[in-house]
């Protein structure tokens, strides 16, 4: 081969390459603009997550045809697993759902012609144009053009005289597939190549690319969509490193699912080989380059809609059989561990924000039952339940600096309507942490008092409990205008907060009172100072949180 050749060949290998970079590009930026525009739908799907394996298989289809990545879908499912949100039963379905929502970008690739490329062309152009408007939603709008656009661009690119249409390059790989005609091999380049890009999506556009130039025969490239869907599991596997038992069966069933799959079909396509090539061809006939391209695509769509169907009824096979194989540890577990939030859920910042606010939903629970034991310990010398207030507070410690974290690492890949949010999730958690702390104060005064045998007189013990039944009050209307964006009762909590400022100086008054008379002990006389105050701090952190609903910054002084 002459220099001039061996030139000509780099040259549009570099055009083949750079034409698979700008399709990954364009894949990117459509996949994180839906994911922007359709949170609150994902949202809504995930919501409604149940035992039912038909509607898992329709939520993994959805959410993958929403985000167009079977990757980030099994990457977020098992984040929702390791926060033990989702059951195995239940993220089955949903990733067998989210090989079937993948093909949708097959489907686009294969449709393209000159006329639709003109129209990808001019979509790529206004997405850009649409970045440098200031309003989110436009921004988004045109990240999503841009990236549509994109992906015809880069399949134009590995499609032209310069790349596929090159004589030496189409030669190069006919003699290649000469070499490798052999459905094992071609599965393994299928898997190896899919493993590198991290995209079955993008491996299939460059597949259905090759074919529709002519540079692969069909019966060749079916093996290699097959071992793309192999491929395609390398992302969930390394995701699953680290993380409990429960993902890392989601990992393996993924990459089961697959592998059942493609030995399957991989049988019927190699022993029928010639049945199988004219069945597609009859339903695409033609030799022009959508036809030729469809026909993969339409055995993307095929493999994987039949593989759903035939391990659908096997969901509970799939589980036991993941059981087996990985089994649960019994030494060395974490001491505290979030519940609903998973450093894997970062890739979907809708659902992680979703789930944040589930385990700050447990967290308050958590501060709202150490309000009420440390009160009973307090004003009734109730301590027989009063061991759960420092477990329950090492469990409000360790997620409020945890969530901190996390809230930290999310906060720059939220959009901007979701900044604030996350501003006052920040402040709320240091408020209920701090509610905490004083939950953990009256629990220390109800323990000391009674190793030194002394009590409240009967006057303060009535006070006290009239402040604690004042700060209940505001505690289940802070909780609820949280939980439930309910800012119905918000007046009345400011009513009560001032009522409990005016105890604190009444109460003050009146125990300075009763010392001068001598019918208070001096030495209950820090103790009640004590309960007194940190009662007004609880009243003023409840009136914090409940107000983070219409205050979502959140700057909102300490008292």
């Amino acid at each position: 081969m002459s220099s001039e050749n061996i030139m000509q060949l780099i040259n549009s290998l570099i055009w083949l390459l750079a034409g698979v970079g700008v399709f990954i590009v364009g894949m990117n930026f459509m996949s994180e603009a839906l994911e922007k525009s359709a949170g609150e739908g994902m949202k809504k799907m995930l919501s409604r997550i149940s035992n039912n394996r038909f509607s898992g298989v329709g939520i993994g289809a959805g959410v993958t045809a929403i985000i167009q990545s079977s990757s980030a879908t099994s990457v977020m499912v098992i984040g929702l697993v390791n926060a033990g949100v989702m059951t195995l039963m239940q993220a089955t379905p949903i990733i067998m759902g989210a090989n079937i929502g993948t093909t949708i970008t097959g489907v686009l690739v294969a449709l393209k012609n000159d006329y639709f490329n003109m129209l990808m062309y001019l979509f790529a152009f206004g997405g850009v144009m649409m970045g440098f408007f200031k309003r989110e939603k436009i921004k988004i709008a045109g990240l999503l053009c841009s990236g549509l656009g994109l992906i015809f661009v880069g399949l134009n690119v590995m499609s032209s005289e310069q790349a596929f249409g090159n004589e030496l390059v189409e030669e190069m790989f006919q003699n290649i597939f000469s070499v490798v005609d052999f459905p094992l091999l071609l599965i393994l380049i299928g898997v190896i190549f899919t493993a590198l890009i991290q995209s079955s999506s993008a491996a299939t556009g460059v597949v259905i690319t090759m074919v529709g130039t002519g540079v692969l025969p069909l019966h060749l490239a079916l093996f290699i969509v097959l071992g793309a869907n192999i491929g395609t599991c390398v992302t969930a596997l390394l995701a699953s490193v680290g993380a409990k038992a429960n993902s890392k069966r989601v990992a393996l069933i993924h990459f089961t699912f697959n592998v059942i799959g493609t030995v399957f079909f991989t049988a019927i396509v190699w022993i029928f080989k010639d049945a199988f090539v004219n069945l597609l061809t009859s339903m695409f006939p033609g030799n022009d380059p959508m036809s030729l391209q469809m026909r993969v695509s339409a055995f993307h769509v095929i493999f994987n809609v039949t593989t759903t169907l035939l391990l659908l009824p096997f969901v509970k096979h799939l589980v036991r059989y993941s059981c087996l194989v990985i089994k649960d540890k019994t030494a060395d577990k974490p001491v505290h561990a979030l519940k609903y939030v998973d450093d894997r859920l970062l890739a979907m910042p809708s659902v992680a924000l979703m789930q944040v606010k589930k385990e700050m939903d447990y967290m308050f629970s958590l501060v709202e039952e150490n309000i009420n034991l440390s009160f009973d310990a307090m004003t009734r010398n109730d301590l027989s339940e009063s061991d759960k207030i420092p477990e329950n507070e090492a469990v409000v410690d360790f997620t409020n600096s945890a969530l901190t974290r996390f809230l930290i690492k999310l906060s720059p890949n939220v959009e901007q309507r979701d900044e604030l949010k996350i501003g006052s999730y920040f402040h709320v958690l240091n408020d209920l942490e701090r509610i905490g702390d004083h939950a953990e104060n009256f629990y220390e005064i109800a323990q000391e008092m009674t190793d030194k045998k002394i009590a409240f007189s009967e006057k303060g013990r009535q006070d006290l409990e009239n402040m604690c039944s004042t700060a209940l009050e505001m505690l289940s209307i802070s909780k609820n205008a949280f939980d439930n964006l309910d800012t119905e009762k918000l007046p009345r909590l400011l009513v009560l907060e001032e009522n409990v400022d005016k105890m604190k100086k009444e109460f003050t008054a009146g125990h300075f009172a009763r010392l001068a008379e001598g019918k208070c002990s001096m030495d209950v006389s820090p103790y009640y100072s004590s309960a007194v105050s940190g009662l007004e701090r609880v009243a003023d952190h409840l009136v914090n949180v409940g107000y983070s609903i219409v205050n979502p910054v959140g700057d909102e002084e300490e008292k």
